[in-house]
């Protein structure tokens, strides 16, 4: 009976991942990572660089796992905007990713450990390119921060098993490309502009008309279900969702999925019967949560959850 262990954002917190490893059963061997039970894997969620001090200790325990085929890993939202930052868009020369100061403070502790042009940067951004988007097995899906079966479907369709070519990754940094907006949909999360003529107030007492959206609670119907961060629902429609948000909801009845992203607090729990986001701040100051999946598992269960302190 084979075991992943399904592991979030890291975010540079390599004693946090040491941590996580050793109370799952995993020991460094040399140049690789071993395990007890010779089948067990490990999904990474993505996020692996930004906030925390080793950026590179992290993504070398990361590609240690996968070059001894003990790990698959995806791409997370740090990792395509680090790519972004470091390359130049053919049209214009301009970096895809500007190098404002918000973007400069957000990217600060992966710089200090891996230099603009350095060649150990080129290295890990050329690793960084080839993380696919997604991942999905028979019993489960993985994704960084939203499974949206119609941007799922048509990366499918566009990629090799959802990793972003050279062209792609470029077109990925141009706001307004179809490329842009479905790497965005899966690695950021969905968003969507309410009907006018509504909006919200959020808590800097800034006028909204967008709502990110909780793209995982299956049987919503209208707004002030599936909205997030909004203060007062009650400022939304209490109307049913358009059938093209209604598209980007994740069925009731289909696989359960793992994703991260999001930032989570509190006790674990589950999204939803077969959602489950694992992010909780590790990148700050709180744990690494990890889940660990029993193959022909279709249900998802809080037992499986472990909090590393």
């Amino acid at each position: 009976m084979s075991i992943t262990d399904i592991v979030p954002d890291i975010h540079g917190q390599a004693e946090k991942l040491r941590l996580a490893l050793q109370n799952l059963g995993w020991r460094r061997n040399g140049t690789t990572w071993l395990h007890p039970e010779p089948d067990r894997q490990i999904v990474f969620l993505g996020d692996f660089i930004d906030r925390g001090p080793e950026n590179s200790a992290v993504i070398r325990i990361v590609r240690e796992l996968m070059d001894s085929d003990r790990a698959q890993a995806i791409m997370g939202n740090h990792e395509l905007n680090a790519i972004h930052f470091h390359t130049a868009d053919p049209k214009t020369g301009a970096a895809l990713r500007s190098h404002d100061k918000d973007n400069l403070v957000q990217h600060d502790s992966f710089l200090r450990e891996f230099p603009q042009g350095a060649s150990h940067t080129k290295d890990v951004l050329e690793w960084m390119k080839g993380l696919p988007l997604f991942i999905e097995t028979e019993d489960f899906r993985a994704v960084h921060a939203a499974w949206i079966q119609p941007a799922i479907d048509d990366l499918r369709r566009q990629t090799v098993a959802g990793v972003l070519s050279e062209a792609q990754l470029i077109r990925a940094g141009r706001k307004g490309d179809a490329i842009y907006d479905l790497a965005e949909a899966v690695v950021k999360g969905p968003e969507a502009r309410l009907p006018d003529p509504h909006s919200f107030v959020d808590k800097g007492k800034k006028v909204r008309h967008h709502v990110r959206v909780k793209w995982w609670i299956g049987d919503a119907q209208n707004w002030r279900q599936v909205a997030m961060s909004v203060p007062d629902v009650n400022q939304l429609p209490d109307e049913p969702l358009p059938d093209d948000l209604f598209a980007t909801i994740y069925p009731v009845r289909d696989k359960p999925v793992f994703f991260g992203h999001y930032w989570m607090s509190g006790e674990p729990e589950l999204q939803s019967a077969n959602a489950l986001c694992l992010d909780y701040s590790a990148g700050t100051d709180g744990p690494l949560v990890t889940y660990t999946h029993v193959a022909g598992s279709r249900e998802l269960s809080l037992e499986n959850v472990t909090i590393h302190k």
